[in-house]
């Protein structure tokens, strides 16, 4: 898939979930499961369905951001399990995003406007699998100045919000 089809459904996602209510009958949260929900947005050419949480804690603790995490269904273009996070910032493009759980660290490949994507689906697939096992996830990221950001977030409620996506979008 290329990026700017990537960058541009990630922006959509974000541009519901923010917009008024105008735009409500296209984006539907379908669940909340302790610290992930689950939307759908209905297009004329089909449904999106993601899973998302955000930071349950942030470092700095003085630079509060609009961090998510999100795991991505699209049907229609034969997707799953695209994997993908936003620190709220312009990531810095000579450094790293990197997603720690226990001792798996997962690279982010290419960063564009604010989000940071894996390429490879077999990366994802093994990242879903180890978030489902997991407790906690951890995103690194360096904005253009080069300072450090980490994101913490709970697995708790993934694997059910995680199945809702996937089967919303089955």
């Amino acid at each position: 898939m290329s990026i700017i089809k990537k960058i541009f459904y990630l922006s959509l996602i974000i541009l519901f979930i923010s917009l008024s209510k105008s735009y409500a009958e296209n984006l539907k949260k379908v669940g909340k499961f302790k610290d992930w929900e689950v939307l759908v947005i209905s297009e004329a050419s089909g449904k999106i369905c993601f899973a998302q949480s955000t930071p349950v804690l942030q470092a700095p603790k003085n630079d509060k951001r609009d961090a998510r995490l999100f795991v991505t269904f699209r049907p229609n273009e034969k997707i799953t399990n695209e994997i993908s996070a936003t620190a709220g910032y312009e990531f810095n493009k000579n450094n790293t995003v990197l997603a720690t759980s226990g001792n798996n660290k997962f690279k982010f490949d290419l960063k564009q406007q604010g989000f940071a994507w894996m390429t490879s689906n077999k990366k994802e697939n093994i990242m879903v699998k180890v978030m489902k096992k997991g407790s906690r996830i951890m995103v690194t990221g360096y904005n253009e100045k080069g300072s450090q950001t980490i994101d913490h977030y709970s697995l708790l409620g993934f694997t059910k919000a995680y199945n809702l996506a996937k089967k919303s979008c089955a």
